[in-house]
């Protein structure tokens, strides 16, 4: 089988990183989460006090500091997954708070904040062998990958997720203000300027609302055999 990369796109909520971190395991391929890049920006806009009350972004103190945000994957001996680390502290559970997830897209769209990423998204899969997850990899980090896949799923299936993972990590949570988010998110980041969310020409599109993750894992293990399978 060839090397090759996997990009894996799709609205928020999704299981995209649950099925990106299965795949990469399996396969030995290493793993990127941008979406966790992106909430990790956005955690240290809001330590930093970078959101005013209104919800906008003061863009030129975070512009100046974009060089100390310092982001890294680190894998976790327990869960056999990679954790995020903001400037050497693990924040893996903290960017998924709800606080995080209502601040992403704004910081999201901002031109240099995804400049800066997707530079080093592309410095990270340059020699294949990497699964990444995000907005944007099979349209614009990855134009070229050989595997593209769409990943959808209803709102509401999305929010009851969201929630019963927040449960389960005993953090608060309210199913009507996930589901508000989810659905402001979709909007924003389908409409945003630069990197806009859309389905690649070439990606497949998998609705996995009603799918089991073991399903998924196996609907995505065939497409990756087919795609890594040498001419």
């Amino acid at each position: 089988m060839k090397k090759i990369t996997i990009a894996i796109d799709g609205y928020s909520s999704c299981g995209k990183s649950t099925m990106a971190k299965d795949l990469a395991r399996r396969v030995g391929y290493i793993y990127v989460d941008t979406g966790a890049m992106y909430r990790s920006v956005t955690l240290f806009a809001l330590r930093e006090g970078f959101f005013l009350p209104d919800g906008a972004i003061q863009l030129d103190a975070l512009r100046e500091r974009m060089a100390d945000i310092d982001i890294s994957f680190r894998l976790n001996s327990e869960t056999g997954r990679p954790d995020t680390y903001l400037n050497g502290q693990c924040v893996e559970q903290e960017i998924r708070s709800l606080e995080v997830s209502n601040h992403v897209s704004p910081i999201a769209a901002v031109p240099f904040v995804r400049e800066a990423l997707v530079a080093q998204q592309q410095l990270m899969g340059r020699d294949k062998g990497v699964v990444m997850d995000g907005r944007d990899i099979g349209t614009t980090v990855f134009p070229d990958a050989e595997l593209k896949i769409f990943v959808t799923a209803s709102a509401q299936v999305r929010a009851e997720r969201r929630y019963k993972e927040l449960q389960e990590k005993g953090m608060p949570a309210d199913l009507q203000d996930i589901l508000r988010n989810v659905e402001e998110r979709d909007y924003i980041d389908s409409h945003r300027e630069v990197s806009p969310l859309r389905k690649a020409d070439d990606a497949i599109e998998l609705d996995n609302s009603y799918m089991t993750i073991d399903e998924q894992n196996q609907w995505l293990m065939a497409r990756f055999e087919e795609a890594s399978r040498e001419p």
